[in-house]
């Protein structure tokens, strides 16, 4: 008796850890006419990541204050993160990354490209772990904010830009 009382106790410890992920992440893309750079910021929740961090670094992990395994979850970042403008893969530069309150936030740049017609983009941090994640991106700069989100299945997403915006 006493062991199923440990187990039910562990089961619901358990859920209610998974409970409180969010597995909802926000990025902007944003070409910066000011810097000449398409600048992408990716805002994930620090209890999401610290869910994350564990399963990359493959030990207990401390994302809050540990700037190693800050670094090793940004690196994932950007392994994840890709995009085209006008079906042209551009090269993402990491800038950096950092916490701020509840989040970590991580950076990438490219250099700005005219006459954009077309934003394609694969956004699948922490997708790879929960097929439940949600990944919302913004694309600023461009008149219209548009957004993409991506969800379930998706691996590759478009916007198209009007030619009197881009």
């Amino acid at each position: 008796m006493r062991f199923l009382a440990c187990l039910l106790l562990l089961m619901s410890a358990s859920f209610m850890a998974g409970a409180h992920q969010l597995k909802a992440a926000v990025s902007t893309v944003l070409f910066n006419q000011n810097s000449g750079n398409i600048e992408l910021m990716h805002r994930y929740f620090l209890h999401d990541t610290e869910h994350a961090i564990s399963q990359i670094a493959g030990k207990k992990a401390d994302i809050l204050d540990n700037r190693d395994d800050q670094a090793k979850f940004a690196n994932y970042v950007f392994e994840r993160i890709s995009l085209k403008v006008n079906g042209k893969p551009l090269t993402l530069v990491p800038v950096g990354f950092e916490v701020d309150g509840k989040y970590i936030w991580v950076y990438q740049e490219t250099p700005i490209i005219s006459d954009v017609q077309q934003i394609t983009m694969r956004n699948n941090a922490l997708r790879d772990m929960w097929p439940q994640q949600a990944n919302l991106v913004n694309i600023e700069g461009l008149g219209t904010i548009r957004s993409l989100h991506f969800d379930g299945e998706d691996d590759w997403l478009s916007v198209t830009i009007s030619s009197t915006e881009g």
